[in-house]
Parts: structure tokens; sequence; C-alpha cells
């Protein structure tokens, strides 16, 4: 049975607000590490932070509430989500450096 709910997906997203210097990367990281998904998170220069996860899109949906609420510190104003189709190019999670 092929659930198009499960089908593998690629979720792009642009968080704003108060998300540096907060654990926001952190947070990312073990949120999706706890959740199998594969891809990086980064600050960028401009304040934001960009993550890049791939994974069955219901778990990427669980990742995306997580963002728009982020860690105690943070406080999140805004997340860009942009879904694209799953390359299967990463083998893990990680942080990566600012952008």
């Amino acid at each position: 049975m092929n659930e198009p709910s499960s089908s593998k997906a690629r979720l792009h997203a642009t968080v704003e607000g108060r998300v540096q210097g907060v654990g926001f990367r952190q947070f990312v990281f073990e949120y999706a590490t706890l959740l199998d998904l594969k891809g990086w998170v980064r600050n960028r220069r401009d304040g934001s932070v960009e993550v890049l996860a791939e994974g069955p899109r219901e778990t990427l949906d669980k990742l995306l509430i997580a963002l728009q609420r982020g860690p105690r510190m943070s406080y999140v104003t805004g997340v860009n989500p942009q879904w694209l189709p799953a390359t299967g190019e990463f083998a893990s999670f990680e942080v990566r450096m600012t952008l």
C-alpha cells in the first residue's frame, strides 16, 4: 500500500524572529534527529535560521510545527516553508556553518 502522506518529501524553511543565540539550531538538530530526518540547519547572516530536511511528509509536518514553536528562549515571528521532492542526498542531520 503506497499512501501519499507517507511518501518522502523535502522541507526547506526559513525561520524568522529571535532565533539566533537562543539554542535554536540545537533544538532543530535534536528534534530532527529524534524524528530520523535527514538534512541540515544553519544560521543566516540576516538573523534567520534556515532548515532543509527530508523524510516522510507527516514527519516533516511535525518538524514544521516545532519550528513555529521553537525552544523556550526563542520568539518565532514567521516560518516560510517550501515543499520540494526529496533527493535522498543526505545520510544524517547536521548543523552547518552560517551562510
